[in-house]
């Protein structure tokens, strides 16, 4: 059993839901010498978070953020926790809903995603900067 733990840092992203798939393989060339093994990606921001869903149709990012945004309004009048802005409260009670991490089987070196599954980097505040993603691999 081989273990890989890794940390990287993601560019910056406006708020929203972003595919970072292909970001995150780059990032981690080690993965492509195991035949089968276990991902394990956790982010390490308390207002932005991780999920996999649709990678092909632009529209389902959308949606996720006006649903999102609709479900959790800023409006700094419903929380005390305004320190930073009125994204503050609302970006993390809404990292908390998606979570911050997802875990993918490797195989042949790869993640074994479904057809139409992409990792999602969930920014939800309006400038989040640089996000850190601590990857750990349990493969062979």
């Amino acid at each position: 059993m081989k273990t890989i733990q890794k940390e990287i840092s993601l560019k910056p992203k406006s708020r929203g839901f972003h595919l970072i798939t292909d970001e995150v393989y780059e990032k981690l060339p080690e993965l492509r010498k195991l035949n089968a093994g276990l991902a394990h990606l956790f982010i390490q921001h308390t207002s932005a978070g991780l999920t996999i869903n649709e990678n092909a149709d632009p529209s389902v990012r959308r949606d996720f953020e006006s649903h999102f945004n609709r479900m959790v309004p800023e409006d700094t009048s419903l929380f005390e926790h305004t320190l930073e802005g009125p994204d503050d409260m609302t970006s993390h009670i809404k990292s908390s809903l998606l979570g911050h991490s997802v875990s993918i089987p490797v195989t042949d070196g790869k993640f074994n995603l479904g057809t139409w599954q992409g990792i999602y980097l969930c920014e939800h505040r309006n400038r989040g900067g640089s996000r850190k993603i601590c990857i750990t691999v349990l493969g062979e």
